[in-house]
């Protein structure tokens, strides 16, 4: 038996007291803390939401529209709270944007671009998280490699579709009207 007390579960209101600088997330009560995006992290990141623009789309507009994609939403899914660096929405499951800063419906596909600092979590702890709120659709994205992985849920298991590297040119679930040339991805 352990002198120590229980420790206290990690609250939305933990949240308030992370710095500007920093990403606060909490995962099955515990709260985490990490440093903002590196260059080649967030160039990466923008450089796929820019190839994925075709399907962020309003109704009537050209291009392949039926998502709303959103940079670094702050997920409240039950207990947890999740920063993806990307997350989408099929348009007819989000037909309006929330004016609450946290979403609390479930996005039907993730990507998280990984770094030293995060990998570990947005691979474990995150990807149970995702799996257990049913979120389709999940990539992992990784500039050090250069390595992207596809994954789709299938009875609440995350399937690995499969794992491209370099220069590769991907039809990627759920976006797969389109090819994805992974060289813009980690181009400087």
């Amino acid at each position: 038996m352990s002198d120590r007390p229980p420790r206290r579960a990690a609250t939305f209101e933990d949240l308030e007291g992370v710095p500007p600088h920093r990403v606060g997330e909490i995962v099955d009560g515990e709260l985490y803390v990490s440093p903002r995006p590196a260059p080649r992290h967030a160039r990466a990141t923008v450089r796929l939401v820019q190839t994925l623009s075709p399907f962020d789309r309003p109704p009537g507009s050209e291009g392949l529209g039926g998502w709303v994609l959103l940079f670094e939403p702050e997920l409240h899914l039950g207990r947890d709270a999740l920063v993806p660096d990307v997350a989408g929405w099929r348009r007819e499951r989000l037909p309006e944007i929330p004016e609450e800063a946290a979403m609390t419906l479930a996005p039907d596909w993730v990507c998280e671009v990984l770094s030293p600092s995060t990998e570990a979590l947005d691979r474990a702890r995150k990807m149970t998280a995702y799996a257990r709120e049913g979120v389709k659709h999940l990539w992992l994205v990784d500039p050090r490699p250069r390595m992207l992985e596809v994954y789709r849920l299938a009875e609440g298991r995350w399937l690995r579709l499969g794992a491209y590297e370099g220069n590769a040119t991907v039809r990627a679930e759920p976006f797969e009207a389109i090819e994805l040339k992974l060289d813009l991805l980690w181009e400087h």
